[in-house]
C-alpha cells in the first residue's frame, strides 16, 4: 500500500520528461503541467494518510527537482529574465546546493525538507508557470525569487542546525 505514493511520484517524473517534447502553453502543455501538479498534491496526501518512507520522500523531492529542471531548460528561451533575476535565481539553486550538500555531509544522504516554505514555494512556482503568458514576467519572477530565497534559507537553517535529519520539518517557527 504504501507503494502507491512512490508510483505516483514516479509517474510524475515520467509525465516531466513528456513535456520536453510538448509545445509550451499548448493545450497539451498544460494538460501534462496539470496532471503533474496534481500528482504531486496526491502523492503527498496519500503518503500522509498511509505513512511515508524516505525513499518515498526522497523520490518526491527528486520527481519536483526533475520538474523544475525541466521546466527550466523549456522556459528559459521563452521567458526574458534579467541579470538581476538570473543572478537571483543562481543565488537561490547555491543556497539549495548547499543545503543539499550539508545534509549529505552530517546524515550521509541526499535530503530536501518538506518545509512549509518549500510547499508554498511549490505552489507559487506551479500557478505562475500557468500565468506566463497573461502576466508581466518581471513581476512574476520577483515574486517567485522573494518566496524562494526565504524557503531555501530557512532550509538551509534547518539543515545547519538540527542534530538529526527532519525531511517533515515544517517551518524553523514551529516546534
Amino acid at each position: 500500500m504504501n507503494t502507491i505514493p512512490n508510483y505516483i511520484s514516479f509517474s510524475r517524473i515520467v509525465f516531466s520528461l513528456i513535456l520536453i517534447f510538448v509545445k509550451p502553453f499548448s493545450i497539451t502543455f498544460y494538460i501534462i503541467y496539470i496532471i503533474c501538479g496534481l500528482s504531486d498534491i496526491a502523492d503527498g496526501f496519500i503518503a500522509r494518510r498511509i505513512g511515508t518512507s524516505k525513499f518515498g520522500a526522497r523520490l518526491d523531492s527528486l520527481a519536483d527537482l526533475i520538474m523544475l529542471g525541466i521546466l527550466l531548460v523549456i522556459l528559459y528561451p521563452i521567458v526574458k529574465l534579467t541579470d538581476e533575476i538570473l543572478i537571483w535565481i543562481i543565488f537561490i539553486a547555491i543556497i539549495r546546493l548547499a543545503s543539499i550538500v550539508v545534509a549529505l555531509k552530517k546524515y550521509r544522504v541526499f535530503a530536501i525538507l518538506h518545509t512549509y516554505g518549500n510547499k508554498i514555494t511549490g505552489i507559487v512556482l506551479f500557478i505562475s508557470v500557468l500565468f506566463i503568458p497573461y502576466i508581466n514576467v518581471s513581476t512574476l519572477m520577483y515574486i517567485i525569487s522573494v518566496v524562494a530565497s526565504i524557503s531555501a534559507i530557512e532550509e538551509l537553517i534547518i539543515q545547519l542546525t538540527s542534530n538529526e535529519l527532519q525531511l517533515n520539518k515544517r517551518s524553523i517557527f514551529l516546534k
